[in-house]
């Protein structure tokens, strides 16, 4: 099993403005930043108030914008997107946002999240005639959308939002105005921002430093919010119940100077990694973090613990990510490539690796054997999370108990797949602790179902894991 597997990957981000005379300079820098939420596919739409136009391809932001490009979309108003895709397949026609025009108007629709009753939908939409361009579940909204009747884009939107069920923050713009929408749940991060007297949306608070926007706050779950020349107007679309935002934003998908909830990122990573320590016994002579995610955990770590940290592993910026590459031989030489150990540091010494999670394993087993080949005495692996035991269905490409590990072996098990000395887990209940958020009504506040298999939705047929809501 365990050559057969592979590392996390990471869901998507959005990014919108609405009312700037460099809307398109803006929302390149913007999914820039972003740029760690998905580096399959980006795209950008663009709105003069009376056009929409866009531009989109597969591969990096600045693989698919040049100058010339950017500067050719005009307007004052635009939305994009990057993509790792988490639902239907990649490909061209799979890039957000999505585009569709009409005899009375045209709008535009980015989506980061994942929609577990997509299927059913899909199916009732295509027994009534509708034809799909693409396998990805984000073009159910814009057919939910059309079909919804008459009366304003606002109207027909709310409409539509009610039909779907699991995580999705979405941003859909028009030739004059935008609207953001977020789950009741609240499971994606979406914050608004003001640059002037432009408004800003993004799926992390680093868009804005990059861009030089002030953050306002966080889009609340439930809420749909239009931006339009009148300015910003805010209205509940669903009651939001058991407000359940992502553990994983914390753990490893977003940057480490993003704030979600404010709280900020790296100071919920160090306060993760002093937790570990408190949860663990372990002599060791050396602290290290597997770069990037993990460096912040490491250093609460060895804080607490009193060992010291050092940098035991160095990460080749130049490389790309190993889940990119075609083949197992070809992703386990990538992470040789990608990580090096430092031998001067870890020769003859007992090494406490700290990571952020092991999902399907092999990149842990490479990394305990690069350290051990540099001459580490021992190697103890501590994560600075729970075993992520259950699948994700809310955007996370973890949609299938057979992809993780820790769901097929226990961890004394696990940690002879990998060769470690030891292995040891942060606990849930030290999870939620040490992140901080304020738990009201007995809710955490955040969804930890890939740890507990408690869902914060009923979980649809569509899904191969027919699961009941917790």
């Amino acid at each position: 099993m365990l050559a057969e597997l592979r590392g996390l990957n990471e869901e998507c981000g959005v990014f919108g403005i609405f009312g700037h005379e460099n809307a398109s300079q803006i929302t390149y820098y913007g999914l820039q930043s972003l740029q760690h939420r998905g580096q399959e596919g980006a795209g950008v739409v663009m709105s003069d108030g009376e056009h929409l136009r866009g531009h989109k391809g597969e591969g990096l932001v600045t693989e698919i914008f040049n100058q010339d490009i950017v500067n050719g979309l005009t307007g004052s108003s635009a939305i994009g997107h990057v993509r790792y895709k988490t639902a239907g397949g990649g490909g061209y026609e799979n890039v957000q946002p999505f585009l569709f025009h009409f005899q009375t108007g045209s709008f535009a629709l980015a989506h980061n999240g994942n929609l577990i009753n997509a299927t059913s939908l899909k199916s009732e939409l295509e027994a009534q005639g509708s034809i799909f361009q693409t396998t990805s579940d984000t073009e159910v909204l814009a057919h939910l959308i059309r079909r919804s009747g008459l009366g304003s884009m606002k109207d027909r939107l709310k409409t539509a939002l009610s039909m779907l069920k699991g995580a999705y923050a979405f941003l859909v713009m028009t030739e004059k105005e935008m609207h953001v929408a977020l789950d009741p749940q609240g499971m994606r991060p979406l914050s608004i921002g003001k640059l002037g007297d432009a408004y800003v949306v993004a799926s992390e608070t680093c868009a804005f430093d990059i861009v030089g926007a002030e953050f306002v706050r966080d889009v609340q779950p439930g809420e749909l919010i239009t931006i339009n020349e009148d300015g910003l107007q805010s209205e509940q679309f669903a009651v939001a119940t058991n407000s359940a935002i992502c553990t994983m934003e914390y753990v490893y998908f977003s940057r480490p100077d993003s704030d979600i909830h404010n709280i900020n990122i790296h100071s919920a990573r160090k306060r993760l990694g002093k937790m570990l320590a408190k949860e663990v016994n372990i002599e060791a002579d050396v602290v290290t973090g597997v770069p990037d995610s993990s460096i912040s955990a490491a250093i609460g770590f060895a804080e607490a613990t009193g060992i010291p940290y050092e940098m035991g592993l160095i990460k080749n910026r130049y490389v790309g990510r190993t889940f990119i590459q075609p083949s197992q031989s070809l992703r386990e030489q990538g992470v040789k490539m990608k990580l090096s150990p430092v031998r001067g540091v870890v020769e003859g010494k007992r090494v406490i690796m700290v990571d952020d999670s092991i999902v399907r394993g092999t990149t842990s087993r490479r990394i305990v054997t690069m350290l051990k080949d540099a001459g580490a005495k021992e190697v103890h692996v501590c994560i600075s999370s729970p075993p992520i035991k259950h699948p994700c269905f809310y955007g996370i490409d973890t949609s299938k108990s057979e992809e993780l590990i820790a769901a097929h072996y226990s961890t004394e098990e696990l940690r002879e797949l990998i060769g470690a000395d030891s292995l040891t887990y942060l606990s849930p209940e030290g999870t939620i602790e040490a992140i901080g958020h304020e738990q009201k009504d007995g809710e955490c506040g955040q969804c930890m179902a890939c740890f507990t298999g408690n869902y914060p939705t009923e979980i649809y047929p569509d899904t191969e894991h027919p699961i009941t809501k917790c």
